[in-house]
């Protein structure tokens, strides 16, 4: 039998009150008094629940959660979870707030971060921009004893405590075998076909590692596929539908289109409005509204997509367990790559 507040207090012969100041590291206890009841917890071996201590307690959590503000339908998507979440609060004892960051912009991150260092929360969860200044003030907060989970885009280098979010070399690999299939023709007799790459910016790991297993994959085993350079859309629609209409100006035989961040509203009005001879395959990521209507238009033939709710649900899951010294079921927080295609539309 596990050994209670009840055997602390009867062995060190003080009172509940007593051993409760002691655990909470409360003043009011002498130093003979608190020596001798730490001496006790240790030979007991007592180690305290803190989930059942903060439930009792009545604990509040508070979290704060640091997305970038952008017209993109994922990124809207994520904030639209966090203010379910926020809507929970009462339910599940949070107190979360939202502080929203330019895209792709490491000082604008780095300034929010240490902002809410100082604020002291419980826990922050941000999509992170892989550059040494972020890394240096997740550094920051980890040393201050603040949780941190990573949030889509992944900073595996630095002290985080938890990333929620897709194998993004998996995704890149499964899109480049995707790609591979539908353009793989018998009867091109090895003809080069060019694919084109958009991105929002290499700034982030997710899409470098998206464009890492697509390239592997490509390379590997579809020798007949020419990947162009890469592309820069910002994840903003009107500037991913200009780019993608350079280019397919340029090379109105382009075979194939990988979208590999966001940005896709402009993607589908450009493939829509090019009137190439051939239409591109087109491989893009998360299934909102416009792509899902693109799809069963034909004009993108598959998404791939990560859960957002799951992502924020995991992210204040761990931040809990954290902040209670539980462990993190790992098989629970496992975000999963959804394939669509136009006949398994949900």
């Amino acid at each position: 039998m596990k050994p209670t507040v009840h055997d602390i207090a009867k062995i060190a012969g003080v009172s509940l009150a007593t051993v409760d100041r002691v655990l909470n590291d409360r003043p009011g206890v002498r130093a003979v008094t608190r020596s001798k009841v730490e001496e006790v917890i240790a030979s007991l071996g007592y180690v305290r629940d803190l989930a059942a201590a903060n439930l009792a307690k009545g604990r509040t959590y508070s979290f704060t959660f640091i997305l970038p503000a952008n017209d993109n339908s994922f990124m809207i998507g994520l904030h639209e979870e966090v203010r379910g979440a926020i809507a929970r609060s009462s339910a599940e004892r949070t107190d979360i707030r939202i502080v929203d960051v330019p895209p792709f912009d490491p000082e604008a991150l780095v300034a929010a971060l240490d902002k809410v260092l100082a604020e002291k929360p419980a826990g922050v969860a941000f999509v992170a921009i892989d550059a040494p200044d972020v890394r240096a003030a997740a550094g920051r907060l980890r040393e201050a004893g603040i949780p941190i989970v990573t949030l889509v885009s992944d900073l595996p280098d630095s002290p985080r405590d938890h990333y929620a979010g897709i194998d993004n070399i998996a995704a890149g690999r499964t899109a480049g075998s995707l790609m591979g299939r539908f353009l793989s023709d018998p009867l091109t007799g090895g003809q080069v076909r060019y694919v084109t790459v958009l991105a929002g910016s290499m700034l982030v790991r997710d899409h470098r590692e998206r464009l890492e297993g697509f390239s592997t994959v490509i390379h590997d085993n579809y020798p007949d596929i020419r990947i162009l350079p890469v592309l820069e859309g910002r994840d903003d629609p009107a500037l991913a539908e200009t780019t993608i209409y350079d280019a397919l100006r340029r090379h109105p035989d382009m075979a194939g289109i990988y979208s590999l961040g966001a940005g896709n509203r402009g993607l589908i009005r450009a493939v829509q409005k090019a009137g190439t001879p051939r239409r591109p395959v087109v491989i893009a990521h998360e299934l909102t509204a416009s792509t899902r209507a693109a799809l069963m238009d034909g004009v993108i033939d598959a998404v791939l997509n990560q859960d957002a709710g799951h992502e924020v649900r995991s992210a204040i899951r761990v931040l809990k367990a954290k902040a209670d010294g539980l462990p993190v079921i790992a098989a629970q927080e496992r975000i999963r790559i959804d394939i669509f295609l136009k006949d398994n539309l949900p």
